[in-house]
């Protein structure tokens, strides 16, 4: 009943293939998954890491993701992720001894991204009818089974295994639209930090008289089960943490403002937003840990902050990449500009070329159930690949009469 006009950007400038032509010469080889049999069809599976999944009425990945998978950008010596995933380690290593002399965070930077509905949903007490459950936003290989949509998936095992200051970094996969700043599989760096009731109060005043918990009312500024003094120093720190990481990251003399948003895993919860070169840009998600979650872990005793980062979101920002698909390119010309004696070193991206985009308009029926906007996006994606640089929506149409959906 609809008529929708997309167009599509090729074969595209700066941004884009012959811009950086590793980005679709690199990629039109077969890929490096197999090709998955028709989600549903009796007796089909998807083979990913090894590991074998029945499909079902909720399998829905791409060849183009699958063959993603494995790749692990963040793990790749002189990549520009790496390069940034190893500043993030050096600067927490070196600010944060642990008792004996090693570092207080541990490092989970290989943990498969393949996890359960429940890991990456029931255990970080996302309700049931949140709208991030959607199928239509996430790679599920079946109903009980999916690709990470956040490094998250894997705090409540961390944090039930015993560990209480961790990070972790890994791929993780959203379908989402297509355009420079988008991709369906990117990298995130999270971290969480617990204290025991001796380590947050430590070095107060009166200190041993404080309490992390209470039974009250849940209010903007704190959850009921906390005392407001232990919310306010847990938050304290976080924010202090993470001001210190984006100094370190950006330099010194960098403005800083916090957000009050909502996440269903932390309460309160912030966004940290920097001004770099004169725009104020969102760049985390942060905040107190629900203690819900921290308690059903098994750390009834303990309080903490989380935070999560995207990797190409920070990267983009500090080596003035211009697209996501660029991080994917294997063009020499890309990565040999990443390759640095320090990993601190200045680095800023130079385009490898200039051509213009091919403008391409499509009309198609669409069908009448069962479609959302991002099952045409993995379309676009598994056919044209990273030769698409972005797909708009220029007009509607409903048939008057008929009302058959274009």
């Amino acid at each position: 009943m609809v008529c929708w006009a997309l167009r599509r950007v090729g074969l595209a400038r700066a941004h884009l293939a012959r811009k950086a032509s590793g980005v679709c010469r690199g990629h039109e080889h077969q890929p490096l998954g197999p090709r998955p049999a028709a989600p549903g069809a009796p007796g089909s599976a998807v083979e990913l890491l090894g590991k074998s999944y029945p499909q079902d009425d909720y399998s829905n990945l791409t060849r183009k993701v699958l063959s993603k998978v494995g790749r692990n950008l963040h793990n790749q010596p002189q990549h520009p992720l790496w390069l940034l995933k190893e500043r993030v380690k050096q600067h927490f290593y070196a600010q944060y001894p642990g008792r004996a002399g090693t570092p207080l965070f541990s490092v989970y930077d290989d943990l498969s991204p393949v996890v359960t509905t429940w890991q990456n949903f029931d255990s970080l007490l996302i309700p049931a009818d949140h709208p991030s459950r959607k199928k239509g936003d996430n790679y599920f290989l079946n109903a009980t089974h999916m690709l990470r949509a956040h490094t998250s998936a894997h705090q409540w095992d961390l944090l039930r295994a015993g560990l209480d200051a961790f990070l972790v970094v890994g791929d993780v996969y959203r379908r989402d639209q297509i355009d420079a700043q988008h991709y369906p599989v990117f990298h995130q760096l999270e971290a969480v930090r617990l204290f025991s009731r001796h380590q947050l109060f430590a070095g107060i005043k009166d200190g041993e008289n404080l309490q992390l918990f209470e039974q009250s009312s849940r209010s903007a500024h704190k959850q009921e089960t906390h005392t407001l003094e232990a919310t306010k120093l847990v938050e304290f720190d976080l924010k202090q943490t993470l001001t210190r990481l984006m100094t370190h990251i950006f330099g010194d003399g960098l403005d800083v403002r916090w957000v009050d948003c909502y996440f269903p895993f932390t309460h309160p919860s912030f966004e940290m937003e920097i001004n770099f070169h004169g725009e104020w840009l969102e760049v985390l998600g942060c905040g107190v840990m629900e203690q819900q979650l921290v308690n059903s872990a098994g750390a009834q005793d303990r309080i903490g902050w989380a935070f999560g980062l995207g990797l190409e979101r920070l990267a983009m920002i500090l080596y003035d990449i211009p697209d996501i698909r660029l991080f994917w390119s294997q063009d020499e010309r890309f990565l040999k500009q990443f390759r640095v004696p320090d990993i601190n070193q200045k680095v800023t991206f130079q385009p490898l070329s200039k051509y213009p985009a091919v403008i391409n308009d499509i009309s198609f029926w669409l069908p009448r159930e069962n479609y959302t906007e991002n099952d045409f996006y993995d379309l676009v994606r598994t056919i044209g690949g990273d030769l698409v640089e972005k797909v708009d929506l220029i007009d509607k149409f409903e048939h008057p009469k008929q009302h058959f959906e274009l």
